[in-house]
Parts: C-alpha cells; structure tokens; sequence
C-alpha cells in the first residue's frame, strides 16, 4: 500500500512538473512573440518623435527618442501630397466602412441564423475571395473603370475596398450574431415582439460593438490598403499610395513618421477587435 502511495505521489509530482515546463515554455513563447512585435513599434516611434539628425546619426542611443521632438512628424505631414492622402484615405476608408457593413450585417445575419441548402459552403466561398491576388481584381477593374469614366476616383477606391473587405467583415458579424442565443429571440416573440421588434430591442444592442468592432476592422484594412491605391488612382491618391510612390526618393525621417502614421489604427484595431476574433469561428446559433 505504501509503495503504491509514493508511485502515486511521485506521478503526481513528474505531472506537476511537466505542467510547469509547459507553462514556462509558453509564457517565454509569448514574451518573445510580444518583443519580436513591440520592439519595431517601439523603434519606429522613436524615429518618428525625434529630431531628424537624430534620425539620421549613427549609431543610435539607447533610447533613440532623445530629444523628444514633434520636428519628424511636422516635416512629414507638411511634405507635398500627405494631407490630400489623409482626406482621401479617411473618405475611402468610411465609404468601405458604411457600404461593408451594410451588405455583411444581414448576411451575417443569414448565415448565422439560418439552416439552408450549401450553407457551409456559402461560407467557404466567402472566404475563397480573400485567395485571389489584389493583382487579378485591381486590373480588370481599372479597365472597368476607365471605360465608365471612374478612374482615378476615390469612390471606385471605396468599390474595391469593399470587395476586399466584405469576406471578412461578414464572418466577424456573423460570429457576433453566432454568440447571442436565438432563445433570447424567441422569448422576445413569445412575449408579444414581431420577429423584426425582437430583432431590434434584444439582438441589435448585444451586437452593436461586435459590429462596431468589425466596422473598426474594416477602416484599418482600407486605410493600409496600398496595391489597389496604386494602380487605381494617379492623382487621388490615398496616403498609403502617396507614402509608396514617395519612399524611393524620401529620407529616413519621411519613412519612419509615416510609417508610425500609418501604424495608429492597427493599433487601436487591435485594442477594440482582440476578443471577437476568437469567436470567428465559433458554433452557429440554432
């Protein structure tokens, strides 16, 4: 009894141990993957908030920031082309945004509600789209476009945009509305509610920041959009576009405040989104 006690104990203690290898293992894999993305935030935050001879001097301090200085960022918003490309990236990003999510807010819906014919592969076309290079839709469209007297328009951008957002977008709503119970409808129209009304007052204000978040998913990848900028637009061009065409004749101090630029609504993409995307995939809603 007794030697059947401390093969127990010690199977117990060898589980232990392996538990904490596993838990080291994985909060060391973390940290490094953290440093392996903070550290180039960090760096290019430096350059972006410094002066530009500290930009350019080598090599750099341990902290690269000193002298704080807005001078980086001042000379890069005022160089030729940059403000016009903030306007027209924020007016492409918000058309994408509204006209994304309108089309994926009921089709999201569809999906995650609905039982019909060819459903999981509906949704596997959806997201067949995002497998097509940028290269094969940007240039028919542009064709498209120069034929009906649309190209180089920050609207025909927004088309685009929409179509290279719209898979995504409608699997992040579709997850949201996956997540509320369809018993909390029901209820709803049990108690007297039409089926739009239980809709309304009980599933709209549950999902709103799901699709405010997917919304918010949807602005940064129109934003940082660059392939079909280029080939869309000559003389509206976004800032992502504006920033590429520029960055062979450009300085150091050009490239990292515009880079860091356009790096703020990741960031707080990020911040907002982090806990829907674990749903995206998530069990659908009988």
């Amino acid at each position: 009894m007794s030697k059947l006690t401390s093969e127990t104990i010690a199977l117990h203690k060898r589980m232990q141990a392996r538990q904490k290898l596993n838990r080291t293992f994985a909060y060391v894999t973390a940290i490094l993957i953290a440093l392996w993305i903070l550290i180039p935030i960090f760096f290019i935050f430096s350059m972006a908030f410094t002066t530009q001879e500290t930009v350019r001097s080598y090599p750099k301090n341990f902290l690269p920031f000193i002298p704080f200085s807005t001078e980086t960022m001042q000379f890069f918003l005022n160089s030729a082309g940059i403000v016009p490309g903030v306007i027209n990236s924020l007016i492409v990003a918000i058309l994408t945004l509204v006209i994304s999510t309108l089309i994926a807010a009921p089709a999201g819906y569809a999906i995650s509600r609905y039982i019909f014919p060819g459903r999981n592969f509906f949704r596997l076309s959806i997201l067949a789209v995002r497998a097509f290079p940028i290269v094969v839709l940007s240039i028919p469209l542009a064709v498209l476009f120069i034929r009906v007297g649309m190209f180089d328009s920050i609207y025909s951008l927004a088309l685009m945009h929409t179509a290279l957002a719209l898979p995504t977008t409608i699997l992040v709503i579709g997850s949201v509305f996956a997540s509320v119970p369809y018993e909390l409808e029901e209820a709803a129209q049990v108690f007297g509610c039409t089926p739009f009304q239980a809709f309304r007052h009980v599933v709209l204000p549950l999902v709103l920041p799901g699709i405010a978040a997917s919304a918010v998913f949807t602005f940064v990848l129109s934003w940082n959009e660059v392939f079909a900028a280029s080939i869309l637009t000559v003389q509206n061009r976004t800032l992502p576009a504006q920033v590429l065409f520029a960055l062979s004749q450009s300085s150091e101090a050009y490239q990292f405040a515009g880079g860091f630029f356009m790096l703020i609504p990741a960031l707080i993409f990020m911040w907002f989104i982090r806990k829907y995307l674990f749903n995206m995939w998530g069990q659908v809603s009988k």
